[in-house]
């Protein structure tokens, strides 16, 4: 499996604004990701949407991490730009399995 390359800059931003420690504007994120700055700005958005980066407006505005970095993990991330990860289907609610049985499988 290999992640999406929106992904794979999410987890980039993420390590910056960590390695940062504090509140980070757009266009420093932009240039030590080495993501473009529009590209970076539509990650970023997604990352504030699931929680886990706050934005701040104005002139002394800018991201930081919303938790402590050893609280997000790559899961995290990958699940904020992709939506939720489903190792099979059948995890899904609305699946309909196809192994015509009543048992359960270990999934």
């Amino acid at each position: 499996m290999q992640i999406t390359l929106e992904a794979d800059y999410a987890v980039r931003i993420i390590h910056e604004l960590a390695a940062a420690g504090g509140r980070t504007d757009g266009n420093t994120l932009s240039q030590t990701s080495g993501v473009t700055v529009r590209f970076s700005l539509k990650i970023l958005r997604k990352l504030v949407a699931a929680g886990l980066v706050h934005s701040y407006k104005g002139a002394a505005g800018g991201y930081e991490l919303a938790k402590e970095p050893d609280k997000i993990s790559l899961c995290d991330i990958v699940e904020a730009i992709e939506g939720p990860i489903h190792i099979a289907r059948c995890v899904k609610g609305d699946y309909q399995c196809t192994r015509q049985t009543e048992e359960s499988c270990s999934f």
